[in-house]
C-alpha cells in the first residue's frame, strides 16, 4: 500500500482505494468499478454516518442477536476493506460467514476464506452444497449449513437479484449498501445506507451493546429519509458554490 497522507481530507477513501488493489485478483474487475459507484454516493452523504443509517444499525443488530441462524454473506470487496471487522461481528452475533461471489472461483473462494481465517473465524462457501432456487448466477452456490439454513442474512455490498432471492426464500435480508436507489436497498428489509468500514464498528457496538431498537421500522420511510440527507448535502453544496 502506498504512503498516504494522513492529513488528506479523503484519507479513509484513499486506503480503501489502496486495499482492493493490494487484494489483487481476489477482488473482481468489476468489483472496483462498483466500489467507484459506491464513493459517488458516499459524497451525496457527506461521508458521514447519518440519524437514518444509525437507525437501520439498531434495527439490524436487534434481528441478527435474535435470529435462530444468523449469517454474514461475505464477497471479494467487503473482504478485502474488512475482513477483520466483519470476523469480529461474527463473533461478537454470534453468526457463521459464507464467502458468496458472483464471479466465482474455486481459487478466489479459497484465498478469501484465507483472509477470514487469518482473521480468526472458520468460514463457510469453499464446497457448495445448496441451490438458491431462482437464481441463474454463480451467487446462487451456497452451503446449506450457512446462507441455506439461515433465518437472517447480513449482505454487505450485495446485487439485487440475489437479495429478492434470498427474500423469497422467506429469509429476513439486512442490507450494506451506499445507494439507496438500488434493487438490494429496496428489497433487503432494513438497509443501512453507509460505507461498509464505517457502519461495521457501529453495528458491533450495537451489537455487544444488545439494546432494543425500539420503535417499529419502516425500510421504505427510512430510505426516503436517506435521500432527503442527500437533498440537504446537495442544496448545501449549492449554497456555498454560489457563495463563491
Amino acid at each position: 500500500m502506498g504512503k498516504i497522507p494522513e492529513d488528506h481530507p479523503r484519507y479513509q477513501s484513499l486506503v480503501a482505494r489502496e486495499k482492493l488493489i493490494a487484494a489483487g485478483e481476489l477482488v473482481a474487475g468489476a468489483g472496483l468499478i462498483a466500489h467507484g459507484r459506491g464513493e459517488a454516493f458516499d459524497y451525496l452523504l457527506g461521508e458521514k454516518t447519518t440519524g437514518p443509517a444509525y437507525s437501520a444499525i439498531n434495527v439490524a443488530a436487534e434481528l441478527l442477536c435474535n435470529a435462530r441462524q444468523p449469517v454474514i454473506s461475505a464477497n471479494g470487496n467487503s473482504i478485502a476493506l474488512a475482513g477483520p471487522a466483519i470476523a469480529e461481528l461474527a463473533i461478537a452475533i454470534p453468526a457463521r460467514v459464507e464467502v458468496n461471489l458472483f464471479h466465482r472461483s474455486s481459487a478466489r473462494v479459497s484465498g478469501l476464506a484465507a483472509l477470514l481465517r487469518e482473521a480468526g473465524i472458520e468460514p463457510l462457501g469453499e464446497r457448495p452444497d445448496f441451490h438458491i432456487p431462482g437464481l441463474a448466477s454463480e451467487r446462487a452456490k451456497c452451503s446449506r449449513a450457512g446462507i441455506g439454513d439461515a433465518d437472517v442474512v447480513l449482505v454487505p455490498l450485495e446485487d439485487g437479484d440475489r437479495c429478492q432471492a434470498l427474500v423469497d426464500l422467506g429469509k429476513k435480508v439486512i442490507a450494506i449498501d451506499l445507494n439507496p436507489l438500488s434493487r438490494t436497498a429496496r428489497t433487503a428489509h432494513v438497509t443501512i445506507v453507509d460505507e461498509l468500514t464505517r457502519c461495521l464498528p457501529l453495528l458491533i457496538t450495537a451489537v455487544n451493546r444488545k439494546k432494543p431498537a425500539g420503535a417499529d421500522f419502516d425500510n421504505e420511510k427510512n430510505l426516503g429519509k436517506v435521500m432527503e440527507q442527500m437533498r440537504i448535502v446537495l442544496k448545501n453544496m449549492q449554497t456555498r458554490t454560489g457563495e463563491g
